[in-house]
């Protein structure tokens, strides 16, 4: 599954620019502890977050996450999104709560990154 169609799926948009979305989606996690995903996250994963600061692209970077997806409209500061253009993250916003964020992504198939 690639980002594109994940993006379609949530009705979500992409903030910041042109990015690439033909990046293949593998997993999908939600949480908000930056030290947390950085433990438990993977390449290829859809990260749901309602963190908005750099600090979150430097995390999806580090770990080669497919999109960082921010629930209930989130805005991110033109900083923050210049970063994830630069380093190549497409960051998606969604008009949906994580939950149903997390609902939807599990309906696709997407697994949790975290073995057991």
């Amino acid at each position: 599954m690639t980002v594109a169609e994940i993006k379609d799926a949530l009705g979500a948009e992409v903030l910041g620019g042109e990015v690439d979305l033909t990046g293949e989606v593998s997993s999908a996690y939600v949480c908000d502890l930056l030290s947390w995903v950085m433990a438990k996250g993977a390449q290829g994963t859809a990260w749901v977050t309602v963190m908005n600061h750099l600090n979150v692209i430097a995390v999806a970077t580090l770990l080669d996450m497919a999109c960082v997806i921010l629930p209930e409209e989130i805005k991110v500061e033109k900083e923050t999104l210049d970063k994830a253009v630069e380093e190549g993250v497409p960051v998606l916003s969604c008009k949906k709560t994580a939950y149903e964020i997390a609902g939807i992504l599990y309906g696709l198939g997407l697994p949790n990154p975290v073995k057991g």
